[in-house]
């Protein structure tokens, strides 16, 4: 295999283009002035956004399809992303041509390696946590770079660039051990809490993963980590590298006078530096508030005044799928969510059910693989049980295959009993919603899987029937 510099490449060829997080460096690569193509398994919004601003991609695991452009392995870099099967055709091409190619991490990493990179990890909170600190920091002269797992809703992307800026906001992931190829600057751990362990095997192993990614910060920079997770973290940080803590209540940063009401959230800020009063959240849901803490401190200890800190907070819209509100109507709220994890679940129900107290909440629920519905199943069904009624839509396989047993089902009956109203298909999705749409006060769409491609067609049902 070849090992090239960026700066040597000329064709950047990705497999799987049409993921969130590889399409930010589809993105990238197009502003370098690279020739970009690719692969991905079904066309969506996001790649007709990606054709439309220069990249060649097609819909076909054919190696016929591959430009001309990326068939020398002396310049052009591969990228693929680990939901790619092993097996599949164009990559095994690749392979055996010998061709320099790379997970989406590993370049990343190289970009960590050249900039100083603010990165968020944890099992919760990535997404919203990175695009809070990559829009406070636009707001100040330092800047920043950005590659999110989301769509911001204030610059209608996932990817962000500053000519200037020495700065670059990363995602750190920690599926399939990602995140060890960053070198962080600074970097947020939010939560801990056990996922992908079918990757990990146990929580003891993933609890590991993150000591590791801690001790790679680079020496001079920071770490932030909420409040209980170093009690379950063995780690060694450089003698340079300094810990911090962060919550809603208490550590190195934390909130005071929190104000809530008339759907408006404001606090204080408490942090080593002082009191920032006033910060108002610019999407009051009250988990925001913790992600607002870390994504503040971090931007704080890398240089954000608190001018600056409160304008962006005020004016944060958040990121597409997050807690994404479609329909906001006296008689009628329809929001989408990417929750997948159980606690991820049980934060948005308690949000919603905070803000609508009044109202009746419906949940239509997709789980996202196989094993981690057999894994945390129970889970699932004391956090779905949390609201008034609930359908589930059959388990989003990704890149698994089926485990004898598990379905959607086995959530439904260690739900409370009478919440969950049967299990759909996916094709059947918007049917259900035909069907029930004038019961519906609150409706939430959950999952990671393909049920927001439903969100469209169910805004346009529940608006055709106001009350």
């Amino acid at each position: 295999m070849i090992v090239m510099e960026l700066n040597e490449i000329k064709s950047v060829y990705f497999i799987g283009a049409g993921g969130i997080g590889m399409s930010a460096l589809v993105r990238y690569f197009i502003n370098e002035g690279k020739f970009v193509a690719g692969y991905d398994k079904t066309p969506c919004l996001l790649t007709d956004e990606l054709i439309k601003e220069g990249a060649n991609l097609h819909f076909e695991d054919n190696k016929e399809l591959i430009p001309e452009q990326c068939r020398d392995p002396l310049n052009t870099l591969v990228v693929f992303t680990p939901a790619v099967p092993q097996d599949h055709t164009e990559l095994i091409w690749f392979r055996e041509k010998g061709f320099n190619i790379e997970k989406r991490a590993q370049v990343l990493g190289t970009l960590t390696r050249s900039l100083k990179g603010l990165c968020v990890a944890g099992t919760h909170g990535k997404t919203t946590t990175a695009t809070m600190i990559a829009h406070i920091m636009r707001q100040t002269s330092r800047g920043c770079n950005a590659f999110l797992g989301g769509i911001s809703k204030n610059y209608n992307s996932n990817y962000l660039l500053s000519e200037s800026s020495e700065y670059v906001v990363v995602e750190a992931d920690e599926y399939d051990r990602s995140f060890h190829w960053l070198t962080p600057f600074r970097s947020v751990v939010t939560s801990v809490d056990a996922d992908h362990l079918d990757i990990y095997g146990n929580y003891e192993n993933y609890l590991e993963s993150f000591s590791h990614y801690i001790s790679l910060i680079k020496p001079g920079g920071d770490l932030i980590l909420r409040e209980g997770v170093s009690d379950l973290l063995k780690f060694n940080l450089h003698r340079d590298v300094t810990l911090y803590t962060y919550s809603v209540e208490k550590g190195d940063f934390h909130a005071e006078n929190i104000r809530m009401g008339n759907e408006s959230i404001m606090f204080d800020f408490i942090s080593p530096k002082g009191i920032i009063r006033d910060i108002q959240l610019g999407v009051p849901v009250r988990i925001n508030i913790e992600n607002g803490i870390a994504a503040i401190a971090l931007a704080q200890l890398s240089g954000a005044s608190d001018n600056e800190i409160r304008r962006g907070m005020s004016t944060f819209k958040g990121n597409d799928r997050r807690f994404d509100i479609h329909i906001k109507r006296p008689d009628m709220v329809y929001i989408s969510d990417y929750a997948h994890h159980p606690i991820e679940i049980r934060h948005s129900a308690e949000s919603i059910i905070e803000l609508y107290s009044d109202k009746k909440v419906t949940a239509i629920f997709q789980p996202h693989l196989y094993s981690r519905t057999r894994d945390f199943y129970k889970e699932f069904a004391a956090s779905l049980s949390l609201f008034d009624s609930v359908y589930l839509v059959d388990i989003y396989p990704a890149r698994e295959r089926p485990i004898p047993g598990i379905t959607s089902q086995l959530i439904a009956e260690n739900m409370k009993k009478g919440v969950c109203r049967g299990v759909v298909s996916i094709d059947g999705v918007t049917d259900l919603v035909k069907s029930i749409k004038d019961e519906i006060e609150v409706l939430v769409t959950l999952g990671a899987g393909d049920i927001e491609s439903c969100a469209e067609e169910i805004e346009k049902i529940l608006n055709c029937c106001s009350k």
